[in-house]
């Protein structure tokens, strides 16, 4: 079994269902099941039949065992599939560095390996225009978009020279320019 509508199907069945919840309980016979369900032996037989058909309980030797790598396999199964995201760059180091700190245009977190920090801040220094001062204010609420901890951002902008300060007025200094 690998799928999760399947996994599901298996335990739609209530009879099914409390009998997983006896293995998983720690019930390992099928008289051990019966009892702890509540259901008469022929329908902990038929659940038991039907579940093992299925891959979610094993029965070796007269004991009852639940598969728990069937649900791993399901989640995995039903997991969404990320498509890599497109950040603009044609170097693969810097998308898979992109990639890890920077989700649906927000940066989840500051890079602490300096080389990591440098890419990430390149990236957010294409925010600001070549030529054009900005205002305090104008550059947190630029920076804001990107990370909640805008001072900071701004910070390592400066040091980092990606960006030029003076008189309360902010420049690009640094980074990439596309020329097309």
């Amino acid at each position: 079994m690998t799928t999760a509508v399947a996994l599901v199907g298996l335990l739609a069945e209530p009879a099914r269902l409390r009998v997983v919840a006896a293995i998983v309980l720690g019930a390992s016979t099928p008289a051990a099941v019966a009892e702890a369900t509540g259901l008469d032996a022929r329908e902990v037989a038929r659940a038991v039949q039907r579940l093992n058909a299925g891959g979610l309980v094993t029965v070796a030797g007269g004991r009852l065992g639940l598969d728990t790598q069937a649900f791993k396999e399901a989640a995995r199964a039903a997991a969404p599939v990320e498509e890599p995201v497109d950040h603009g760059v044609d170097d693969p180091g810097t998308a898979a560095v992109l990639r890890v700190f920077v989700r649906d245009g927000r940066l989840v977190r500051v890079p602490a390996v300096m080389s990591k920090r440098r890419v990430v801040l390149e990236h957010i220094a294409l925010s600001f225009e070549p030529g054009v001062r900005y205002a305090e204010r104008e550059v947190n609420a630029i920076l804001r978009a990107w990370h909640d901890d805008h001072a900071a951002l701004r910070r390592y902008l400066v040091d980092e020279g990606l960006l030029g300060r003076e008189a309360g007025e902010y420049w690009r200094t640094g980074g990439w320019v596309d020329l097309g």
